[in-house]
């Protein structure tokens, strides 16, 4: 398949006004292979006129336009080492864009934003540092936003690509490792925390290398630095682990926060007795509820939740529907697969309670606001706050212990593994895989030591 064409179809200049009615830009549109629409800003009348002009006249001379840049083939052979930074960077989130997940886009936003000061060519008449950070992240890196920014969020934007030195610059060492040392900095100029550091790292480097495949540079800069990673933790720290006593506290508590704890009791609950993430938790609908018939008189018994899709927040600027939340394939999990987990027989309890209290969700759902809206993050989370605060002694209020209400999905594995459950048997209920669930878990897996010395000592003793 070629990646040229020759039909190209240039529209008129389209102007782009603010609130008031006063142009603040003018876009040029033009489409490729009668598919692909093509979009460039500029400031001025005259610059728009002049490249609109420069396409209808590589078009009518018969010339090849690229399918990968929009422009006339012979362009990029003297143009492309002349993209800014700041240009190239938003033609990276746009690629990415479409197969990357609400909250990844923050990511990439975050990464681009923390490196791109390194790539100033001067600081006169810079605005001021908070200002553009956030037209950076919330506009410049957004795909969805950057063509609605008006009024001071523009200039600064105009500031940014006038003053964005060349991507060919980055073959300087100097400036490569100013790069990193910037994306991999917070704003009070600390270094990240390491796990922050390996993402923007990450990140910094497949867009440059996304800029070899333009062939805006002739290899990844990144790759040639001497630079080791911090050293990156991902174990669950066992001072965050509520026991069994404790969580029967919490659970108490948030039923008296008022007006939401009733309705959130049950919540909480299938994080700590099933081990559901909050975006799955948040999702759960009543067909992923199986409760077995129960007679009068019998005591409860084990259910099960069996559920294929998650919600995690991610908030209406970066979501494809415009929704606070994006609804997605569980995580580490094709899109259809599905995980089964059991209730045990109080989360059975709690759930048959709670659905009788509290029936008729919107689109079902299990879980819902007291106006019948969406469950949101602010509102768990206060409650969870305030609990804590009600249920622990004033020393264990302020330390870690389920701070955050995903410490009660730690709870609930660690309480798995500490039961005996095999940890295959484990990561299929959590939805990790064996490796990882170890890895995470280790500190929180407790009294192993003490069988493992008794079953030694018996096998030494039957010599």
């Amino acid at each position: 398949m070629t990646d040229t064409t020759y039909k190209v179809r240039v529209f008129k200049t389209e102007v782009r006004k603010n609130l008031a009615g006063k142009a603040t830009s003018y876009r040029v549109q033009w489409q490729t292979d009668g598919r692909k629409i093509w979009r460039k800003s500029f400031p001025l009348a005259a610059q728009a006129e002049t490249y609109r002009s420069s396409l209808i006249t590589a078009a009518r001379n018969g010339e090849a336009f690229s399918l990968v840049t929009g422009e006339p083939v012979s362009w990029s052979r003297t143009r492309t080492q002349e993209m800014t930074w700041y240009a190239f960077l938003c033609k990276y989130v746009d690629m990415k864009w479409k197969g990357a997940s609400a909250n990844y886009r923050q990511v990439i936003a975050r990464a681009l934003t923390a490196a791109t000061p390194a790539m100033y060519t001067t600081q006169k008449g810079k605005p001021d540092d908070k200002a553009v950070r956030s037209a950076l992240h919330r506009y410049a890196f957004n795909t969805q936003q950057r063509e609605t920014a008006t009024g001071d969020v523009a200039e600064t934007l105009k500031w940014l690509a006038d003053h964005s030195k060349p991507i060919s610059a980055l073959t300087d060492s100097g400036l490569i490792r100013d790069v990193l040392d910037k994306a991999t900095s917070t704003v009070a100029g600390t270094r990240a925390a390491p796990n922050t550091v390996r993402k923007h790292r990450l990140i910094v480097s497949n867009a440059l290398d996304y800029a070899v495949e333009l062939k805006l540079l002739d290899g990844n800069p990144l790759k040639t630095l001497n630079w080791k990673p911090p050293k990156s933790t991902y174990e669950v720290d066992r001072a965050s682990v509520i026991n069994h006593a404790q969580a029967r506290r919490l659970l108490d508590a948030v039923r008296q926060q008022q007006p939401s704890g009733p309705r959130l009791v049950a919540f909480f609950a299938v994080m700590y007795y099933a081990g559901l993430r909050p975006e799955e938790a948040v999702n759960l609908r009543t067909d992923n509820v199986i409760l077995p018939d129960l007679k009068e008189g019998e005591e409860e018994v084990w259910g099960e939740l069996h559920f294929r899709k998650a919600a995690p927040y991610a908030g209406r600027e970066w979501t494809d529907t415009r929704t606070i939340r994006e609804e997605r394939s569980l995580k580490h999990r094709p899109d259809g697969h599905s995980r089964t987990v059991p209730t045990p027989p109080a989360l059975t309890a709690i759930l048959r309670t709670h659905l009788t209290e509290f029936p008729n969700g919107p689109d079902n759902r299990i879980f819902f606001g007291v106006r019948g809206n969406e469950l949101s993050q602010v509102t768990y989370r206060r409650a969870w706050s305030a609990a804590r605060m009600q249920a622990l002694p004033p020393a264990q209020a302020d330390s870690a212990l389920a701070k955050r209400p995903y410490d009660l999905r730690h709870a609930c594995v660690s309480t798995w593994l500490n039961a005996g459950v095999p940890a295959t048997q484990v990561a299929q209920w959590a939805g990790h895989s064996v490796e990882v669930l170890l890895r995470i878990y280790a500190k929180c897996v407790t009294g192993q030591d003490a069988v493992a010395r008794q079953r030694i000592e018996a096998a030494l003793s039957a010599d």
